[in-house]
């Protein structure tokens, strides 16, 4: 366009709810700024809806500076769209051209379903986390944690795997909607520090349980996980989550054999 603005097609995955049959229903996104954000352009088009007597698109998003990832969108066959390591909210309308078509879709995985829309129930992630992501401290005579001396290579693999944000982008892009990433990040997080060790094998036990109950798929290690996660959360996570979780079973079976010797 002569003023600098784009006119886009928009195919947007509409459904009632987990229950219903969805559809993608194509609109018109027109005279959109390069400069607005990807959810800025929703509004824009939801502001038309709403005035010629439509319902508006439902999609999730609540800071928008790509810290919450709440603005979880398929957009293109990509999680948070086509560029690495960003957010939707942090994608930019520049990434796209005048008149091209843009297919919006929500995460596909049974463990996430439909709430309305572009928006998933990713309650999952919550209930993985509560299963075994804590540390358990006597607070009556513990040290300062700034007084526990913990090696920088071990704060830094754990401040990694901490920046996690449970988007579930990992398992959007997984052809199996495995969660693997999102649990071996939270589990690496806190069994790498001192204060993570009391339930080292009982969180990996747990938090891996309740992966498989939500009804995530399994790993097959093709890696796009790790690709389109916008946080560039490690598959190495993987490796140590699958090292505690053998070393757990076979305490488990240790722990058995000697209570039957009597030992």
């Amino acid at each position: 366009m002569s003023n600098g603005n784009m006119n886009l097609t928009l195919k947007v995955w509409r459904q009632k709810n987990a229950g219903s049959k969805g559809a993608f229903v194509t609109y018109k996104a027109e005279n959109i700024s390069p400069d607005m954000s990807f959810l800025e352009m929703l509004d824009v088009v939801n502001e038309s809806l709403i005035h010629t007597g439509g319902e508006p698109i439902h999609f999730d998003h609540d800071c928008r500076e790509g810290i919450c990832g709440m603005c979880s969108l398929y957009i293109n066959g990509h999680p948070h769209g086509p560029k690495n390591a960003i957010t939707t909210c942090q994608l930019h309308m520049r990434t796209f051209h005048d008149g091209e078509i843009i297919v919006i879709e929500p995460w596909r995985a049974a463990a996430f379903p439909v709430i309305k829309d572009l928006a998933v129930d990713r309650s999952a992630f919550d209930r993985i986390q509560q299963a075994g992501g804590f540390v358990s401290v006597n607070t009556g005579g513990v040290p300062d944690a700034n007084e526990i001396p913990i090696p920088k290579i071990i704060a830094d693999e754990a401040f990694n795997s901490a920046t996690c944000i449970g988007c579930g982008a990992c398992v959007a892009a997984c052809k199996n909607a495995s969660a693997m990433l999102f649990v071996s990040a939270k589990v690496t997080q806190l069994g790498m520090l001192p204060q993570g060790q009391p339930e080292r094998y009982t969180r990996v036990q747990a938090m891996v349980a309740q992966m498989d109950a939500e009804g995530f798929g399994s790993c097959t290690n093709t890696g796009a996980c790790e690709i389109e996660c916008p946080k560039e959360i490690k598959m190495t996570n993987i490796a140590h989550m699958n090292s505690d979780y053998f070393s757990a079973k076979l305490f488990r079976q240790e722990e058995i054999g000697e209570h039957a010797s009597g030992e």
